[in-house]
């Protein structure tokens, strides 16, 4: 079957190297600088890295893989994409329901994701207020936040909880940004701005590691991280969370690798491009830890912090460290470069559809919708501090203790996402035209194509469909 023409008017990447990091900007986000060394620091450091790299490459590759096929193929937004796959595979439309449960969580996840990034807007004001305090009494190399003790450090967090017109202003700013870039179009919005933040970012994170490396102590983070404990290695718990870990940290079930491959050139080899993306996105997060552990040896405090680490642990280091008011504000910033990136790329997925739909201007569509993000938004935001005591699904089992920020999240994590990469991994691998798939693949005719055939149909729908399964049953692993 002949692959499909490009759709009238489809906007396209102005090169294989925009592409590239568009996407890699849409994978690094969150996932990689907050939720990777969170994850890692519970689940044992080097038992836990070792099973994510493994999953990244067996089930989080290939499934990237076939998303973005699935949207080069189309040339339309990601509902449209999966449509016509379908339709020119002999197949029910229905199937197009992979994107239409990808594109609604994305959207719920970036009404939440604006909450997360407003925090770290909050921290790059705090620490940019302390750079310019330190400057000006003469200590520029002095440790952040100086002026305060230590429980006063990891008391800004809390303080920010418990101000919702603080979160509500952080909030609203990331979110215009957000819709601002999505708004200016897929050459003059996303890929200038992943061509300007995604290099910086790299500079960013490589200098910040370099630091690490040299203030703090690195051998201990070495060793926490590459050392595995084979036995932990092998618990349920640590298997879990390093393949929940691989399929969120590449953005994959909510459809911003369909929506991004969409725009991908004919000549695109994307069986390549997929293999740069994982590996960039993996080696990030890796990095990362090297950036956040150090530190957090140096001075004395414990990796297993949770999602409190990059919020109150590394402010509470960067207390005692030198320069560390300098190096506190070059890392909430390269947070934020990350954060927006991948922002964009969640907004992009419902904007590319209405715009398509219903041949309204992007501007238009992306002002709506980034309107409407704000206001559920407020929702999460009012969760931490005036309906801190609502659990809207207290009635389902694993959501007793859930406010509205929680519910969102894990039914989003737990739920839509594992679902949507599920019928994507069957759809793929099982009902899509053979032929079709494997001419969009890039790899047809090489050694790779039956290896990635046989991942993408049998390893990568019984991964996700755990994920599926211990998301509503946790207590199975527990």
């Amino acid at each position: 079957m002949v692959a499909n023409a490009a759709a009238a008017g489809q906007p396209h990447w102005s090169s294989k190297a925009a592409f590239v990091l568009a996407a890699v900007g849409s994978a690094v986000g969150l996932g990689n600088l907050w939720r990777f060394p969170s994850e890692a620091g519970v689940n044992g450091g080097g038992a836990f890295v070792l099973i994510y790299i493994l999953c990244v490459a067996l089930i989080g590759a290939p499934l990237l893989l076939a998303e973005t096929l699935i949207g080069r193929h189309g040339q339309r937004s990601t509902v449209a994409s999966a449509t016509l796959m379908a339709r020119q595979s002999n197949a029910s439309p229905a199937w197009a329901g992979l994107a239409v449960i990808g594109m609604i969580a994305n959207y719920v996840i970036l009404t939440f994701y604006s909450v997360v990034a407003g925090w770290v807007l909050y921290y790059i004001g705090t620490s940019g207020a302390d750079v310019v305090r330190t400057i000006m009494a003469g200590q520029p190399f002095a440790g952040a936040y100086s002026h305060l003790s230590v429980e006063e450090v990891r008391g800004q967090m809390p303080a920010l909880f418990a101000s919702p017109l603080q979160m509500t202003l952080t909030h609203f700013v990331f979110a215009a940004a957000t819709t601002f870039v999505v708004a200016r179009g897929v050459k003059g919005g996303i890929e200038v701005a992943a061509t300007w933040l995604m290099p910086t970012f790299f500079v960013l994170l490589v200098a910040i590691t370099i630091y690490a490396g040299i203030s703090g102590d690195f051998t201990a983070a070495v060793a926490f991280l590459f050392t595995p404990d084979f036995e932990r290695a092998l618990q349920p718990q640590v298997l879990n969370s390093a393949l929940g870990q691989a399929f969120f940290s590449l953005s994959l079930g909510g459809g911003a690798m369909v929506a991004y491959g969409a725009y991908a050139s004919r000549d695109t080899n994307l069986g390549q491009t997929s293999g740069i993306i994982s590996a960039a996105d993996t080696g990030v997060a890796i990095i990362a830890g090297l950036a956040i552990f150090p530190i957090v040896f140096s001075v004395g405090l414990t990796p297993d912090a949770g999602p409190t680490l990059m919020f109150q642990t590394l402010p509470a280091a960067f207390h005692s460290m030198p320069a560390g008011a300098l190096v506190g504000l070059a890392f909430f910033v390269l947070v934020l470069f990350a954060a927006l990136t991948s922002s964009v790329s969640l907004l992009e997925i419902s904007t590319a559809y209405f715009v398509e739909r219903f041949k309204i201007s992007r501007a238009v569509v992306a002002s709506l919708l980034g309107a409407s993000l704000f206001l559920i938004g407020m929702v999460s935001v009012l969760s931490f501090n005036v309906w801190a005591d609502h659990r809207p699904l207290a009635f389902l089992p694993g959501f007793e203790n859930a406010n509205w920020f929680d519910a969102f999240d894990g039914v989003t994590g737990k739920i839509l996402l594992p679902l949507s990469g599920l019928i994507t991994a069957v759809f793929v691998g099982w009902i899509a035209d053979r032929k079709l798939v494997d001419g969009e693949t890039g790899l047809a005719g090489g050694p790779l194509l039956p290896v990635w055939r046989f991942l993408i149909a049998w390893l990568c729908p019984i991964a996700v469909f755990l994920i599926l399964l211990f998301g509503l049953f946790p207590q199975l692993i527990s």
